[in-house]
């Protein structure tokens, strides 16, 4: 860390409090913003608003059910853009944040509430130091991220409000240390096969739709064996997650009883592609083989790919190895992530923030606090630089 920097650091640190982040997190744990269904998104929008507001964002409103506003003026910006809703809770007590010795306790602590608060203390902070000589930082959160987008940021792209003279994109994902430079394509089906019951004595009067069902099975089984030896050159650790995937059999379900032939056969296939794999080719060899199948698709969403030494990736990666004492590795996420919707549109998008992958969606959900403000200077440096006169 040069001097400068250092200084720097001393005073957006003094500017980013702690106890005020946690407070803010804390809050916003206690509202049960589940998705699905969608709970509470009207309060937990409303909550975001009145913290934008009180930290004297621009531009502070809603577009649906996102919430937008802006720190900085001119065009180029750099988005910090994150997701307020949640995965089903284990139990209502997660909802009752809680902190215990180090670390903050309950739904969403890491993912990815705590990275909400980080990045818009951040965002207040670098401008009150007046440190937004070239561009602005934009403030998006977004509802459904948890179930690829509709509310979100998905519509905010069908609107053409996603990533407006975009510099960068940044997202508080639980990424542990790591910054995720890529992530996985998905491909979502549930497959089904009708069929005719009638009772088991006279199953020729029957059509088994769970025997009609097999020989695509065997298909999909030989898929599989070709897909999963399939590697990524994206690094991702451990060696195993390399390999490329297709899940048989998520959710299976057919007949009414053991002794009725089964008037249909449903199960899923989920099929998650590496940045090399060719979105439209799998989906069209999945098809191939479900032929004679109603098929649902429950999602379709292609891999997307920032290259490491992208300035954002670089300056990110600097701040992050500066704050932390520990240079973070670039590696792909193995799920899906909101950075394909800018990426998809030339805009180099990473994911660095406060949480855990390893606790995230279980029971024991928790963030280390000293992580929020850590990451929230993390994200104030880059900002800094990116917009900044340095």
């Amino acid at each position: 860390m040069t001097l400068d920097t250092e200084q720097l650091s001393g005073r957006l640190s003094q500017r980013l409090s702690e106890p005020a982040m946690l407070e803010f997190t804390k809050r916003l744990i206690a509202i049960p913003s589940e998705n699905p269904p969608g709970n509470e998104y009207e309060e937990c929008s409303r909550a975001l608003i009145d913290e934008l507001r009180r930290l004297d964002f621009n531009d502070v409103r809603r577009e649906g059910a996102c919430v937008l506003a802006s720190a900085g003026s001119g065009s180029r910006t750099l988005y910090f853009s994150g997701h307020y809703d949640v995965v089903p809770a284990q139990s209502r007590d997660q909802f009752q944040p809680r902190v215990e010795g180090a670390n903050l306790f309950g739904r969403g602590s890491s993912d990815m509430k705590s990275g909400l608060a980080a990045m818009m203390h951040a965002a207040a902070a670098v401008r009150d130091e007046g440190l937004l000589s070239r561009g602005r930082i934009g403030i998006v959160l977004v509802p459904d991220e948890e179930t690829a987008g509709p509310r979100g940021s998905r519509a905010l792209s069908a609107r053409g409000l996603l990533g407006t003279d975009a510099i960068g994109m940044l997202t508080p994902e639980p990424t542990g240390g790591v910054i995720w430079n890529a992530n996985r394509g998905a491909i979502s089906l549930r497959a089904t096969m009708r069929g005719k019951a009638a009772h088991v004595g006279r199953q020729f009067e029957g059509l088994n739709a769970f025997e009609r069902a097999l020989p695509a099975m065997v298909r999909l089984a030989e898929i599989k064996k070709e897909v999963e030896l399939r590697e990524t050159q994206q690094n991702i650790a451990p060696a195993a997650a390399r390999n490329s995937i297709l899940l048989l059999g998520g959710q299976v379900e057919a007949g009414t009883n053991f002794n009725v032939t089964p008037e249909f056969c449903s199960f899923t296939i989920d099929r998650r592609l590496n940045p090399e794999e060719d979105l439209e080719e799998e989906k069209r060899r999945l098809r191939d083989a479900l032929e004679g199948f109603e098929i649902e698709v429950l999602q379709e969403e292609p891999a997307a790919a920032t290259p490491a030494g992208d300035r954002l990736g670089v300056i990110l990666s600097r701040h992050s190895g500066s704050v932390t004492g520990r240079e973070p590795a670039f590696e792909m996420c193995p799920g899906l992530l909101e950075t394909r919707f800018y990426a998809a549109r030339g805009i180099p998008a990473f994911a660095y923030g406060p949480g855990l992958l390893t606790v995230s969606h279980g029971p024991n959900e928790f963030v280390p606090i000293r992580n929020i403000a850590q990451c929230a200077l993390i994200y104030a440096l880059t900002a800094a630089e990116m917009l900044g006169n340095g």
